[in-house]
């Protein structure tokens, strides 16, 4: 157990976010995979305290329900009226109880790029100084609208000044106040009792908690995080877009550094949850979503969309939307195919150009090469699916099942009306629609014997261009006859 291992996080979420301009509450808007709050749980548990307590409010049981979903086991305080950060504290605190003895972590529900490591940093820095209370901080191109981190002249921090009650020379101080602190459990419950409303909100100000610890005696300092981006709030599209943009950004570098080619990562969108082995390629214009993995060798896009999909080592998926799909080693997708949750493609087998697939099993070296439907169906190996082929597995009230055998080829524009079955090394001819099972071996013929009426287009089509296309090649026939 690392001796940096604070004894609670608390999350805070509970604001409404009016500049989102949403019915969606502000902390469940998603960014790379997961909702704001979302990614800072991600982070706080990083840091393996022995509890974790998100604050809500606006929303609260939307919020709850998502936590529960997402992040099973996380608890929630509920603050029914927002009036303040310390206000927020202090209710996650009567949640938690009130021995709470150790370092207590509190984070902004809304800040996504706060990464783990940056916290652990924090952490480690408070128990290094023995600090009351350690605030995280950055120096920052534009300080506008943060509060702002007051020294004295030996650098210690004696205040943080929100913006709206800062003075002039207060507002030129570019190091703010991330939002984000490290406090002693027990100085922090009792300072929250002193905490006062006497400010331009009326609330009760987490940060007048440094204020109030100095004045007892007790040592506050600060650690400065070496990127400022991490601390960005989101407050509004535009910030919600920019995280989006430099989250992606720290994603696909680490990616590239693990091995993975990006051609263009200016094009190329992943989730938080996306994994990859070294030498797997995406091409441009990809989006590799939720817990997609690519093995060693995988080779995606240009033009994909993954979602919760395995691609296995050599694949190669071009043009392609996939759906919760298992595509196997050296197997070959697209262009323009789409594989639907429950498709899983065997070792080099081909899903091809405008094919679509749900709920399939297709087996080693299977080919489903063009212009064709597979759904609900299992097909063995080293067959081969004629184009044009259509699955019909719906029969207006339920779903059935189609069996194909390994080694059978069937001709092009067949129906299989399910449920059926068509063993293993059978032929099926081109046009035919097979609505009973095929046994091992055979050849199934299943289409209406062709007949053709001469002198038709003359009689009911007198006059118009196809009867008089025909009236001259008859007159040609006989001609060279």
């Amino acid at each position: 157990m690392s001796a940096n291992r604070p004894a609670a996080v608390v999350v805070l979420a509970a604001g409404e976010g009016t500049r989102m301009k949403s019915k969606t509450p502000k902390v469940l808007h998603e960014i790379c995979g997961l909702s704001l709050v979302g990614h800072v749980v991600r982070a706080a548990r990083e840091l393996d305290p022995r509890h974790l307590v998100v604050v809500v409010g606006h929303a609260g049981e939307q919020v709850q329900g998502h936590l529960a979903e997402v992040w099973p086991g996380t608890r929630t305080a509920f603050q029914a009226e927002q009036n303040g950060t310390g206000h927020a504290v202090r209710i996650a605190l009567e949640e938690l109880g009130p021995d709470i003895d150790g370092t207590v972590v509190v984070v902004c529900g809304d800040t996504p790029l706060l990464s783990g490591e940056t916290l652990t940093a924090l952490t480690a820095a408070h128990g290094a100084d023995g600090n009351a209370v350690t605030v995280l901080t950055a120096e920052v191109p534009d300080s506008t609208g943060y509060g702002r981190i007051v020294r004295d002249a030996a650098g210690a921090v004696t205040a943080i000044v929100e913006h709206k009650d800062a003075t002039a020379a207060q507002r030129a101080i570019r190091e703010i106040n991330s939002g984000v602190f490290a406090f002693d459990g027990r100085l922090l419950a009792e300072a929250l009792g002193k905490v006062r409303t006497d400010n331009s909100q009326g609330e009760e100000y987490l940060t007048d908690v440094l204020g109030i610890l100095r004045e007892a005696g007790h040592r506050v300092g600060a650690a400065v995080t070496g990127d400022h981006r991490e601390i960005l709030g989101i407050n509004n599209r535009v910030q919600l877009a920019e995280a989006r943009r430099l989250l992606n950004e720290r994603l696909l570098e680490r990616a590239m550094l693990a091995g993975v080619t990006v051609v263009d990562p200016a094009t190329v969108h992943i989730d938080v949850t996306v994994t990859f082995e070294p030498d797997a390629v995406v091409h441009p214009g990809t989006q590799l979503l939720g817990a997609t993995h690519l093995a060693e060798g995988a080779e995606v896009g240009p033009n994909t969309r993954l979602r919760d999909t395995v691609v296995g080592s050599g694949a190669r998926v071009d043009n392609a939307v996939a759906d919760r799909a298992e595509i196997g080693s050296g197997a070959s997708v697209g262009p323009y195919a789409y594989l639907r949750p429950g498709t899983r493609l065997g070792t080099k087998a081909k899903a091809g150009t405008y094919v679509e697939m749900k709920n399939a099993t297709i087996g080693e070296g299977t080919k489903v090469p063009h212009l064709s439907y597979v759904g609900d169906a299992t097909i063995g190996d080293h067959t081969n699916i004629g184009a044009a082929s259509v699955f019909v597995n719906y029969d207006g009230e339920a779903k059935h099942h189609t069996t194909i055998g390994s080694h059978c080829k069937t001709g092009s524009d067949n129906m299989f009306v399910a449920p059926v079955t068509v063993g293993d090394g059978a032929y099926t001819a081109a046009g035919s629609v097979i609505t009973k099972d095929v046994p091992a071996g055979s050849l199934a013929v299943a289409r209406g014997q062709p007949r053709n009426i001469e002198g038709w287009v003359a009689r009911k089509r007198p006059g118009s261009t196809a009867a008089q296309a025909a009236a001259a090649a008859a007159e040609r026939a006989t001609e060279e006859n």
